[in-house]
């Protein structure tokens, strides 16, 4: 196992935000903070949410006090931070419709300009845009940062966001982050590497809610992306320790359950299936941070990806993956 370089091994730390914060009961804050304190005894790197819609609902208001007092949480126990994400037509404000293309555009710069100041210390790995292959065609619902990319195209948009961060923190780690590992992700790197985007690491994502890609895929995203010659970060990573999605749903969201129920049987295969992907991972000379998306059960989408139960019991894969880890 390669040993000579220093891994970011991280976890979601949105509700550190939540603890941090400090409004809620006595309980809720016992279980966040076993919860918490289990995760980040062997993590090192925190991913905290900076979703526009959820940061800054109303225009001119945004969730500062609650997001500094998380990141400083983590601080205090030497865990390194990252924000996500700084511009995605997901999850975007509402309000920021109202504004004409150009006005929007402006809007989106001076958001990441103040954002990316005031946590300046605190935060200094981001990832700046998300998803942006598919950003100028998502057609689910309208957006103001689909709107934007239609007219100016994708590497516009990626340089200014860019370039407004660099601006705000010069010594920040910038992301470009996406969950499409095709050759449109590849070339869209290549435009903007020509375009002199001051990209610092490629982001990917791997969501493996139907199914663990193996060694055989993930080594073949290793080799492509690794073309590039910059550091690789897997930022959202999910291995199911239950059944699986079925195969036939494109778009992960649309598989909407009450419940999706861990088991035995699927946590053993988690474990085995998050072993060998750390492995591959953590001996690639690129790879610099690998991010579990889910820390417990029952998060995103309701699936069983965590390395917690949902009453913070220790499944085989926090075991085995503490074991790796700390060794």
């Amino acid at each position: 196992m390669n040993t000579k370089k220093k891994m970011l091994f991280g976890c979601g730390g949105f509700e550190a935000v939540e603890l941090a914060a400090g409004s809620i009961d006595e309980a809720r804050a016992a279980y966040l903070s076993d919860k918490l304190n289990k995760l980040f005894g062997f993590h090192n790197y925190a991913t905290l949410p900076f979703y526009l819609g959820r940061y800054e609902p109303e225009e001119g208001k945004p969730d500062e006090k609650r997001l500094k007092a998380g990141a400083k949480w983590f601080k205090e126990k030497n865990i390194t931070t990252k924000g996500h994400p700084l511009c995605w037509h997901t999850v975007c404000a509402p309000w920021l419709m109202n504004y004409s293309n150009s006005e929007i555009l402006k809007k989106v710069i001076e958001r990441i300009e103040r954002d990316v100041s005031a946590f300046a210390g605190l935060i200094d790995i981001w990832d700046v845009i998300n998803e942006v292959v598919i950003m100028p065609v998502f057609d689910k619902y309208d957006n103001a940062i689909t709107r934007i990319c239609k007219e100016y195209g994708q590497v516009r948009i990626v340089k200014e966001v860019f370039n407004a961060a660099r601006r705000a923190n010069p010594d920040a780690v910038l992301i470009l982050n996406d969950f499409d590992t095709s050759n449109d992700y590849e070339i869209l790197i290549d435009k903007c590497l020509q375009a002199g985007i001051p990209i610092d690491v490629i982001g990917i994502q791997s969501h493996q809610h139907q199914g663990y890609w193996g060694a055989e895929k993930l080594n073949d995203v290793l080799s492509r992306f690794s073309r590039f010659k910059l550091p690789l970060h897997f930022t959202e990573n999910t291995i199911i320790s239950g059944e699986l999605m079925p195969p036939h749903i494109v778009d992960l969201n649309d598989w909407q359950v009450e419940e999706w129920q861990t088991t035995p049987e699927g946590e053993d295969r988690q474990k085995n299936e998050m072993l060998e992907m750390y492995e591959i991972l953590i001996n690639h000379p690129q790879v610099e941070a690998i991010t579990n998306w889910s820390g417990t059960d029952d998060a995103w989408l309701h699936a069983p990806a965590g390395f917690l139960r949902t009453d913070n019991s220790e499944k085989p894969s926090f075991i085995a993956l503490r074991n790796m880890i700390l060794k």
